[in-house]
């Protein structure tokens, strides 16, 4: 028999990766700030997360100025989208096998 958690991606098994991907793909983008007051999280939380993020190539980073203050803003990629679908339809795999 499959395993269905086999088809989970590890990357976004945290609750703030998952968090994270979820206002990313709901939004076009969305800066530091506000993502660390919607997820109530710490910057070094915050901050870790996205790198793993980064690194797996699921987000792009733009920095910029804003009234001469730094601006970080994240935007979900192609590739991104493409495993966080995958991730969620792993989960409904999962729900639906403890259902039966």
């Amino acid at each position: 028999m499959k395993n269905p958690f086999d088809h989970l991606d590890r990357i976004l098994e945290h609750r703030v990766r998952l968090q994270i991907m979820g206002v990313l793909t709901a939004n076009d983008s969305f800066d530091f700030v506000g993502l660390k007051e919607l997820l109530q999280t710490s910057d070094g939380n915050l901050a870790t997360h996205l790198k793993a993020l980064e690194r797996e190539k699921y987000i792009l980073v733009q920095k910029s100025f804003v009234d001469r203050k730094p601006n970080t803003r994240y935007k979900v990629t192609e590739r991104g989208k493409q495993a966080f679908r995958k991730h969620l339809d792993a989960m409904e795999e999962v729900i639906r096998a403890q259902r039966k």
